[in-house]
């Protein structure tokens, strides 16, 4: 009994190492894609909103700076303490003032900016390791219709429950960035796969080998399919067809 214990605990802290390295495998792609398509959705979404509310305008000149600091960021430089500070509670750079993400979202919390601002803040304080507020800001987040942006904020989400080692909010969310642009296939099936893999590496068998067999499937021509890499995690879970 008492090895089968050593045993069970064992497996646990192995899920739970898996579980908390999820994010660190699949950021990088996901935070760049996703921050260079929220800023041209952006421009979109401020000319439609821009006359049913007033304080667009104002809104869109005040997030500009954060907003842009936040895609060199994800674009080049990466992800930093001091950078990421800036963004989300403003201050000074290159000699100028300006305010954060944050004080977009008191201040025109209603607006197409402000909506932008949740998501900048989530991935923000998803890379400082503050999952619950990055959960919150990415909960606020609305795509409006722009549903690759939808997408990768699910899937944000789910990287920052499976960090709290929520492994079905995870997963449910992994799964929800995979349907929500069903019709972008290089992003539905990147979503699909990260959903399996995560499956797999939770121990969640039956899901993992549905998932795997979904994207096989619906997404036969994407790169983790015509390379075998389905092919490989199916036979590893016995049900290669």
């Amino acid at each position: 009994m008492a090895d089968t214990k050593v045993k069970t605990e064992a497996t646990e802290q192995d899920v739970i190492a898996k579980a908390k390295g999820f994010w660190a495998r699949f950021s990088k792609t996901i935070i760049i894609a996703g921050a260079a398509i929220i800023v041209l959705v952006g421009g979109y979404l401020g000319y439609k909103y821009l006359y049913k509310l007033p304080n667009e305008e104002k809104a869109n000149d005040m997030i500009f700076p954060a907003e842009k600091l936040f895609d060199n960021m994800a674009n080049s430089t990466g992800f930093n303490k001091d950078s990421i500070n800036l963004v989300l509670n403003g201050g000074n750079l290159n000699g100028t003032a300006f305010k954060g993400v944050l004080a977009v979202i008191r201040e025109y919390g209603g607006t197409s900016a402000g909506n932008r601002a949740h998501y900048i803040a989530g991935a923000c304080y998803l890379n400082v390791k503050e999952y619950d507020k990055a959960i919150s800001q990415l909960k606020d987040f609305d795509g409006n219709g722009a549903d690759q942006v939808q997408s990768r904020a699910y899937i944000l989400l789910g990287h920052a429950y499976s960090e709290l080692k929520k492994t079905d909010e995870a997963l449910s969310y992994y799964k929800k960035a995979a349907s929500a642009d069903s019709k972008d296939q290089g992003l539905a099936s990147e979503a699909l796969y990260m959903a399996a893999r995560y499956a797999e590496s939770m121990g969640k068998t039956k899901e993992a080998i549905e998932i795997f067999q979904q994207l096989k499937d619906e997404y036969s021509t994407t790169p983790h399919v015509a390379t075998g890499d389905v092919d490989k995690y199916l036979g590893k879970l016995g049900a290669l067809k």
